[in-house]
Parts: structure tokens; sequence; C-alpha cells
């Protein structure tokens, strides 16, 4: 299932004018931009709900907008991607104008009022949050420091929640005090512990200082290019991820937004953090408020050769999400499982054959217990966990899940693959999961490469 997140903080529209540049003007010492391109999109809490949406994630937002064309304008963009609760008042909706030129960022105007929202319109948002909240799995609290977040509204938030609250902060620190988790960047951290972070004790030392002065559960700092701190129990790091930076703008809110749809995924925070890191690598890859997709996180991953094989390896709920974002995006899923006890060149070649019939090969690999049932107590020879980080380190295979039945049969139920694929020995057989595969192909072993053949001729010497 999809996970359900709600986005609450500060509405923006992000005004973008693209041109190129090659004069200077008379009138002044300023380059003169021929624009050539003009768009919006969502910015500020509105871009974390463009990335949420992105990731797949089924959003809701409360915000505040002005009665004015910009305010209407994120009204209907809003209303067309998200369940959006908006309140009204009379000040100018928050509209941010860059002018971009060979992909840099030449100037930007703000249009923006900060005053606190009124009385009322704190109650009325208080009812709309307490009406809702209990429809999502996670809360996000956007914080531009735009007058919506304030001290009595976010105190609320966080008190009523019946489910957790991460935060991407501003300023006043004090008013997040009691949240699940706090995501600020290193400078903030700064501020707000009142000490300088110039190496490993000092981070440390500001973390755990936050984390219990403002009775966090969990504190995430951000570093730029020295990655991410995590304090739970402990203090961990994550390093940076990004090959080229373009823009920075959003990268922020994009890891809030995957930090935010990780945790509601079941990752844990140092699994939610590492793809929020991916996320963010990607999107400082392109220009202007940008989103990452899971297939563009996947794919920049790879793109790395630093992951990990481990990183394939997917538990039954996780494939089962891979799966149907793979079918959204029109890919062919091929499916095959066995014991692979001892890898050799026979499942390599079958394996290779069997990722050239789709786009994704999704290997399912049966448990110990499962192979000590079929193949009697002297096997496996190689652990559960040995040979699915062997297959999934191979290029053919893009994904290896570890399934305890005897039969794969509740695994295909969860993948759906439009191909499924055993060995030519089955030929007259039943194929388990061919009821639910679109197509069942068998593909022939290698002769004389086989598990059992090498186990004897290790007995011979």
């Amino acid at each position: 299932m999809k996970p359900k997140i709600l986005v609450i903080g500060d509405l923006m529209v992000d005004h973008y004018l693209f041109g190129s540049c090659d004069r200077i003007s008379p009138e002044a010492p300023v380059q003169v931009v021929d624009v050539q391109q003009e768009k919006k999109v969502l910015g500020g809490a509105g871009n974390v709900v463009n990335n949420l949406l992105a990731l797949g994630a089924e959003v809701g937002v409360i915000g505040l907008v002005g009665k004015d064309a910009a305010g209407q304008w994120l009204e209907e963009r809003l209303g067309q991607k998200a369940k959006a609760i908006l309140a009204k008042e009379d000040r100018p909706t928050t509209q941010k104008s860059r002018v971009i030129a060979a992909n840099q960022q030449i100037v930007r105007v703000d249009r923006e009022e900060k005053r606190p929202i009124s009385s009322s319109t704190q109650r009325w948002l208080k009812e709309r949050f307490d009406e809702v909240a209990k429809e999502y799995d996670l809360v996000l609290l956007s914080d531009y420091d735009k007058g919506l977040l304030t001290y009595e509204l976010t105190q609320h938030i966080i008190r009523h929640s019946p489910v957790p609250v991460f935060v991407d902060p501003k300023r006043d620190f004090a008013k997040y005090r009691g949240a699940t988790l706090l995501k600020p960047n290193k400078k903030e951290a700064q501020e707000a512990s009142g000490m300088v972070i110039d190496d490993e004790k000092s981070l440390e030392e500001a973390g755990e200082k936050l984390k219990k002065e403002l009775d966090l559960k969990q504190l995430l700092i951000t570093l730029s290019e020295e990655g991410m701190a995590i304090f739970e129990k402990q203090m961990s790091r994550i390093p940076t991820l990004a090959k080229e930076v373009y823009d920075v703008t959003g990268a922020g809110d994009t890891v809030l937004a995957a930090l935010g749809y990780g945790v509601a995924c079941g990752m844990s925070l140092v699994e939610a953090a590492k793809f929020a890191n991916l996320a963010a690598g990607v999107v400082v890859g392109k220009v202007g408020a940008a989103t990452a997709t899971l297939e563009e996180i996947e794919e920049y991953e790879r793109s790395l050769h630093k992951a990990s094989a481990e990183e394939f390896i997917k538990s039954f709920e996780q494939i089962e999400r891979i799966a149907d974002h793979l079918r959204q995006k029109g890919k062919k899923i091929v499916f095959t499982n066995g014991c692979f006890d001892i890898l050799h060149l026979g499942h390599v070649r079958y394996l290779e054959q069997a990722k050239a019939l789709g786009d994704v090969l999704i290997v399912g690999v049966n448990a110990d217990r499962s192979v000590r049932r079929l193949k009697g107590p002297s096997r496996p020879v190689n652990p559960e966990y040995d040979r699915a980080y062997l297959l999934a380190s191979l290029e053919a295979v893009d994904y290896v899940v570890i399934f305890d039945e005897d039969t794969p049969y509740e695994l295909i139920k969860r993948v759906r693959p439009d191909i499924l694929v055993k060995g030519g020995d089955y030929k007259d057989k039943a194929v388990v999961g061919s009821d639910i595969a679109k197509e069942t192909r068998l593909i022939d072993f290698v002769p004389g490469k086989s598990t059992t053949s090498i186990i004897e001729r290790m007995r011979q010497c």
C-alpha cells in the first residue's frame, strides 16, 4: 500500500524565467537576460508535496494562501495533486521568481508576508488537523518562517498528532519541542545549540544537546558535502552521494520528503536517511525545485558503483511496492526462483537469459529451512544470506527476495510478474505461479552444470 503522508507548512509559488545572456545592459553594469521560457511550480511545503507524489505517496496538505492570483494558482494546482486544506488571509501569497541563464541563477525576486497568521486562522487549522490526522501514517512540518507554523499551532500538532511528526525547522527551535524528529542543517544546528560545529566531537555534543533539550526522539543534521549525522541512541554518519551539483534549490525539501516516505514505508531511520541522501543526489543534479522518482533513485544508486549488493535484497513488502512502481512505469517484470546453493556457470547463464526476456529480473531464493526440506539435512552448503548476496551482485539480477515456504507462490502473488521463468526440466510439469504470471517460459540448463554434480566431484577428491 502507498504510504499516506500529511504535509503542513509554508506554501509558495516558485516562478522561473529561463533565458540566454550574452550582453551587458547599457543602462547599468548588469546582465541582460533574453527570456525564452517561463514556468511556475509548487515551492516550499508544496515542493515537499511534489517530491512525495513523485515517490508514489498519497499526500494531504494543510497550508495558507493569499487572496490573490498566486494563491488561486496554488489552490488549483494543489487540488489536482493532493487533499488540500487551505486557509485564506488578506496577504500576498509567497512567490519567489528566479532568473536563470546557462543553468545559473542570476537573481531572485521575492514577494511575501512573514507576519504570523491570525488567532482565528490558527483555531480553524487546529480543528482541521484534529479531524484528518488519523487518516495518515506520518506528518511532515515544512517551516520556512513565513507565518503559518506559529508556536501555538506547531505545539498543538506535535502534542495531538496520533502519528510521528518530522520537522524541517527554521530559527525558533523551541516550538518544535517534543517532535519525533528534527532535521536542521549544520548552520541551524549551530545557532540552536549555541555551539560551533567544527569537528566530530563538537558535532556529537551539539546534536546530543539539541536532542535532550528539545525532548526529541531522533535528530538528523544535514552537513552539505559532509553528508548527514543521525542521532538515535548514538550518533551515526552517512556520507554525501552527489556527483554533480547544478542547483541546491529545494534539496532540503527532497530530503524531508524522502526521509518521511522511507520511514512510512517501514525503513529504519538510517535506511531512510540513506534513501533520502540518494534522492538529494538526484535533485541537485537538476535545475530548479526538482523531484526524484523511485526509478531515478535506483538508477542513480547503480551509477555510483558504490551500492552494496545487500541494497538489492528485499523483503516481501519492499518487493511488492517496487513491483507496483515498475508496473506503473511500464516495465516488464521477469521472475524466477531456486536454491542457488553453489553459484556456478549454469546459474549465471540461466539468469542472463531470464533477464533478456524483460526489463527487470527478480529472483526468489529458498531460505535455509526451505532448502533442507527440499534437499535433505546436508543442504544447503551456503547459508541463505550468502546465496542471496551473490545473486544480488550479478549484473543480470535486479532484486533478490528470500522466501521460507516450499514454493514461491506467496512471493509470486506479491510480484505479479509479466514472465515467470523456470528450467527446461519443468517441461510437461505444472509450474507454481503460472496462474499469476502473464506468461511462463522455460530455459534449458547448461549441460553438466549443477550444484549436485559439483558436490559429488568434491566428495571424490
